[in-house]
Formats: C-alpha cells, sequence, structure tokens
C-alpha cells in the first residue's frame, strides 16, 4: 500500500472516529463540529467529528443572521492556498471510497478531451449555483433556505449519513420518501460510474473541488517540471488518469495531486514540493 493510500484511510478513520455514534444512533454535536475538516465529509454521518465546509457555507449563507461566511470561506481559502487540490488527492473520504471504486476490475472509460473539457465546468456551476445564490436569494418567509446542494445532490451525505441514520433509526425508514430515493439514485451513478470512470463525483460535480481548483496554480504547494530534463515522451500524461498534459500544465486546475505522473516519468522531470 503506497503512502497516499495510508494517508487517505488514516485521515477518514481519524475525522470519522466518533463510534459511539453508531451504536447509539446520532449525530456528534460536540465543539469539533464547529471546526470544518479539508475534504468532503457529511456532518449527518454518525461517526463524523467535523463539519464539511461545503454543508457549513450553505448553513450560514441561508441562515437568517448571515449573507455569508468569512471564516469558513477563508478557512478553505487558505487551505487551499496552501495546498490546492492536494486535499482531493490525499485527504478527501469521499475521493478515498472514489479511488477504492476505481480498483474494481472493469473496462475503465476515458472521455475524450473536448468532452471533459466542457464536462470539468459543470462543477463549477454546481459551486455557484447550489452552494451560494440558491441559499441566498430563495428563502422561505422566514428568510431562511435549506442547504440545496447537500439536500438535493450530495451523494457523499447519502452515503456516509442518510444510509447509516436510515438503517440506525426504525422511525427515520417509515419517513423516507421520494427525496432519499432521489439521492440514493445519485448516490448509485456516481457509485458506479467511478468503477469505470476515475472520480467522476470529484471532476464534475463536487463544488469543493471546484472551490480548490481555483487555487491549484497559485498554491504554495504544486508540481514543477524541469524543462532540462523533460524530453516530451508524454508518460506522465499517459498515466494521468484526469487526462491533463502533465509536461505542459503540471498545475492545471483538475490535478488532485496524486502524484502518478512523478512516479512514471523516465528521467525524474517532475518535481513536487513547497515553491517560492
Amino acid at each position: 500500500m503506497d503512502k497516499r493510500r495510508i494517508t487517505q484511510i488514516v485521515f477518514t478513520l481519524i475525522t470519522n472516529s466518533n463510534i459511539k455514534g453508531f451504536f447509539e444512533k446520532n449525530i456528534y454535536k460536540g465543539p469539533l463540529k464547529k471546526i470544518c475538516v479539508p475534504g468532503l465529509n457529511c456532518y449527518s454521518c454518525p461517526g463524523a467529528l467535523g463539519a464539511c465546509p461545503i454543508g457549513s457555507m450553505q448553513a450560514v449563507i441561508g441562515s437568517i443572521k448571515y449573507n455569508f461566511s468569512l471564516y469558513i470561506t477563508g478557512f478553505i481559502s487558505l487551505l487551499g492556498l496552501i495546498l490546492g487540490r492536494f486535499i482531493c488527492g490525499w485527504l478527501c473520504p469521499f475521493g478515498l471510497i472514489q479511488d477504492l471504486l476505481y480498483k474494481v476490475p472493469s473496462c475503465k472509460l476515458k472521455f475524450n478531451k473536448k468532452v471533459n473539457n466542457v464536462l470539468k465546468y459543470l462543477k463549477y456551476v454546481i459551486l455557484l449555483v447550489f452552494v451560494i445564490l440558491l441559499p441566498m436569494f430563495l428563502v422561505d418567509e422566514f428568510g431562511m433556505s435549506p442547504p440545496y446542494f447537500c439536500e438535493y445532490i450530495c451523494p457523499a451525505g447519502t452515503l456516509e449519513g442518510g444510509i447509516p441514520l436510515v438503517l440506525l433509526n426504525k422511525s427515520l425508514r417509515s419517513a423516507v420518501g421520494f427525496l432519499f430515493a432521489w439521492k440514493m439514485f445519485i448516490l448509485v451513478i456516481v457509485i458506479v460510474g467511478s468503477i469505470f470512470i476515475y472520480r467522476p463525483f470529484c471532476r464534475y460535480i463536487c463544488p469543493l473541488g471546484a472551490f480548490y481548483s481555483l487555487f491549484n496554480r497559485i498554491s504554495f504547494y504544486r508540481f514543477k517540471v524541469d524543462e532540462y530534463k523533460c524530453t516530451n515522451c508524454k508518460a506522465c500524461v499517459k498515466k494521468c488518469k484526469l487526462n491533463i498534459d502533465v509536461y505542459k500544465n503540471p498545475n492545471s486546475s483538475e490535478c488532485i495531486r496524486c502524484g502518478d505522473c512523478i512516479k512514471a516519468c523516465p528521467t525524474n522531470a517532475i518535481e513536487k514540493g513547497f515553491f517560492n
């Protein structure tokens, strides 16, 4: 098992270490829940110790008291500025789930670059519309709004929070309806898609990934290609599961810093680290 996989597993276990939540059939609401975790991890998961940054952002934007949260935006902006989408590749629990699903033996699919370059903008639309604009403007008579992305789209919430809580609580099982069925449908699509396509949720849907991607080119932690060592052999491109021309654009907004390209480079032309 490589370092990235070990880091993913350890971080997932740490952020979801409230084991008694599964036995007590409830959600941890202690002081740690006031702190956002870096990756996408559902607040409603019985094991979750921290809050999801996307869920927290929606909750604050959609509340009657606030229109925007400087704390949450500042926190994830700082993480993005330091690490970029390294968080997606190494610290996100739902990213780990997709990575493991992709290991299921199957015929792997890759969208051609033109299709991929169109679909990748969908996550920015979801970030803008479902996370920011709808909670800000589509409110009820009390000036509050639901967390639209979490409630209507997020498959991580369904897997980590919805399913465990429904299974653990008989009262919730009798109350599920169309919305839960819709979320289950999205989850099944993402799970099946993740077996054949590398990280479809991260690439085309995740608003947190969209946010972090804005910092990839300027983050302190990034990749660098030594032009004197690079022979343009494109071994990095062939290895990259995200269709990135690494030797041309090592800090693409789509790069999750997995490091596969570094291992594939025959001349050790790609470096990683904190660069000025």
